[in-house]
């Protein structure tokens, strides 16, 4: 089976800077992944590169065993991590409108976790809480029938009542032949829904394994494990 993801000596620089150094990673299909790092780590230089948002500078990035273009975004589900909708569009508009521009599209179920997360289809998103803002786009980055889900910060601003509901909705409703790669700080509340973890630092992935390897291996969470490695 081809993998769902693969970086090869995957490099990216900024001028001088070097912001992936020569990665290799491989992502296969049916997982929950969490991406981790401190700032500055590399984590969005790569979600940007998976979207093709970015090129790199040297080795290669395959998605389903394409490179990122046209195709692969047709495979890709995407969850950037600041506000990128309309603001003076309704969240049934913006559904009519990702039913246009995407064929995997589920309106359906984008209705019903709008009225699950308690969102009103009718307001206008820029009268909505920076919470319910992001509960719409997470919304309709699951609402489709993607390969991968990228997802940077999904719960950042939503408060913690609400958190495990918006997990709930990430796990219930992915592709099951598909993967999620959560790029997040709030370990410890997605931890239980992860299979696999990716620890990065300074443009390095330090760590790629499973949670359970993880746990047996180091006698911790995972959480536990990133404060010891990333503490200063």
């Amino acid at each position: 089976m081809c993998a769902l993801l693969e970086c090869t000596k995957l490099t990216k620089k900024y001028g001088g800077t070097l912001a992936l150094d020569q990665i290799d990673l491989t992502v296969a299909p049916g997982k929950i992944i969490g991406l981790l790092g401190p700032n500055g780590s590399g984590k969005t230089t790569l979600i940007k590169l998976i979207n093709g948002l970015l090129t790199p500078n040297e080795g290669s990035i395959l998605i389903n065993g394409e490179k990122p273009g046209a195709e692969t975004k047709r495979l890709v589900s995407y969850l950037p991590d600041n506000e990128f909708l309309p603001s003076w569009m309704t969240a049934e508009q913006i559904i009519g409108f990702f039913c246009d521009f995407y064929e995997d599209f589920r309106p359906e179920l984008a209705y019903e976790l709008l009225e699950r997360l308690g969102v009103s289809k009718k307001t206008r998103l820029k009268n909505l809480s920076k919470g319910n803002k992001e509960k719409v786009c997470l919304i309709l980055v699951m609402s489709r029938n993607a390969r991968l889900y990228v997802l940077d910060e999904p719960i950042a601003a939503v408060d913690p009542a609400t958190r495990d509901y918006v997990i709930s909705t990430i796990i219930n409703n992915y592709n099951p032949d598909a993967s999620v790669l959560i790029s997040t700080h709030i370990i410890s509340d997605i931890e239980p829904i992860l299979n696999e973890a990716i620890f990065i630092d300074k443009g390095k992935i330090v760590l790629h394994k499973s949670v359970e390897a993880i746990q047996n291996e180091h006698g911790k969470s995972v959480d536990a494990l990133f404060r010891e490695v990333f503490k200063w």
